[in-house]
């Protein structure tokens, strides 16, 4: 996870070293991109909790036959959207509303982006498929080397550095392209050796009664992530409207967003701790360890984020200054950091439970919970405060700190209810 952090860094970085368009630029495109590795978010989070439940119940031969099923669904899947965003680039921005001002660049870098999304697809589910069965260095090892790729190639590409060609913004586009092949390819080679070897040696052939599990648990999970990535293309969008503000508003949630990323490495990292702690002493029949890790790696995260929070909020306008370069972003950025690091506690037990409730193959009330908090909460009060009632860029950070509240309390509600426990996922 920090490495993931220090790649969408310095993505912003250097774009900000550019033009406060390229960085505007990056952070709307990056959400189309995300939006897009959302079906491979679900199948790993699918394929995760039915290893989980085969490994903790000691049957390693079938968790290898739905590695099989996971690595052939990714495969099909990530191509087909590789060609969509290839193909219907242009109707893509357009339907988004992108400003005019950065609408042809935009284009640029989704079609790069799109050559991206087929090997990304796969390096997703195969370092799900390790930390399902708790090997978590191979995952740390192919992430060490795709960040270094990845950061690197922002800046030899961007600026030219010998012997590369200077590329400007599109470098930062393919230095992702470049980086997360390389890691695909090597997760590919880790299945060569122990325990994964029996993988490719194994018939292999599409099993509908798997895929069908996978589809059923990954889908909300995949739901989920469209809700808020789409609702998170929104809040761009509304910030879109803000007339002469609207490119510093749009820099400094890009920015915002990246600096709080930060925060959510603890958070993120016990959120896949818990998912597989929780998944196999499941498998296990042990529903009590189960819930009490699940509560403990809440606390941890409540802690851990807290802290963190505090420490932004106090210096916010120096963490700001790191990504924002004009005056006006920086003070924009410092207003956001200000307002959102109030809802880190609550964030936190969203993240964290929602890990464990995931694991335990739960993905349906974490979906309803936070579309909820995001589509209900968050984008209705976000268009009031900052349109109607004219509080700009300000009452869109107020409605984001408000919805994650709603979504930290209903989160823990939906753990405290314990139904995830008796949930039958595979046998």
């Amino acid at each position: 996870m920090t490495f993931h952090f220090f790649v969408v860094f310095i993505d912003i970085y250097v774009a900000g070293l550019i033009s406060s368009e390229v960085q505007a630029s990056i952070g709307f495109v990056g959400q189309f991109y995300f939006l897009n590795i959302i079906i491979a978010n679900a199948i790993s989070i699918g394929s995760l909790a039915l290893i989980t439940r085969t490994i903790g119940s000691g049957n390693f031969d079938k968790a290898l036959e739905i590695v099989q099923q996971s690595l052939i669904l990714s495969f099909f899947v990530g191509f087909a959207l590789t060609a969509t965003g290839l193909i219907f680039y242009r109707e893509i921005i357009t339907a988004a509303g992108f400003p005019p001002q950065i609408r042809e660049m935009s284009e640029t870098l989704l079609r790069i982006y799109a050559f991206s999304l087929w090997p990304n697809y796969l390096l997703i589910v195969t370092n799900a498929v390790f930390r399902a069965s708790g090997d978590i260095k191979k995952p740390l090892v192919t992430m060490l080397l795709v960040s270094t790729c990845n950061i690197i190639g922002n800046f030899v590409l961007v600026f030219g550095i010998f012997p590369f060609p200077r590329l400007g913004y599109r470098g930062i586009a393919f230095a992702t392209a470049i980086s997360v092949t390389l890691g695909m390819l090597i997760n590919i080679g880790f299945f060569s050796r122990n325990p994964w070897k029996p993988l490719f040696s194994r018939p292999w052939g599409i099993s509908f009664e798997i895929v069908k599990k996978i589809v059923m648990i990954g889908w909300p999970a995949g739901l989920l992530q469209l809700a808020w990535n789409a609702g998170t293309i929104v809040l761009y969008n509304i910030l879109g409207r803000l007339e002469h503000a609207n490119i510093v508003a749009l820099a400094a949630l890009t920015n915002g967003l990246r600096i709080e990323a930060v925060i959510y490495l603890p958070a993120f990292a016990l959120n896949m701790a818990s998912s597989v702690i929780v998944g196999q002493n499941l498998g296990a029949k042990n529903s009590y360890r189960a819930e009490k890790a699940g509560w403990k790696i809440a606390y941890a995260g409540v802690v851990l984020m807290s802290i963190m929070a505090l420490i932004i909020f106090i210096w916010a306008e120096w963490f700001a200054s790191l990504l924002a370069k004009n005056p006006a972003v920086l003070e924009e950025t410092t207003r956001y950091l200000r307002i959102t690091m109030l809802s880190e506690p609550f964030l936190a037990l969203s993240i964290t439970l929602g890990g464990g409730l995931q694991g335990a193959g739960d993905t349906r009330g974490t979906m309803w919970i936070i579309v909820f908090a995001m589509w209900f909460i968050r984008l209705p009060l976000a268009y009031v405060l900052s349109i109607i009632m004219k509080y700009g860029a300000k009452g869109v950070w107020v409605a984001m700190l408000a919805s994650l509240v709603i979504q930290g309390i209903l989160m823990v509600w939906r753990f405290h209810r314990g139904r995830w426990k008796e949930l039958k996922i595979i046998e």
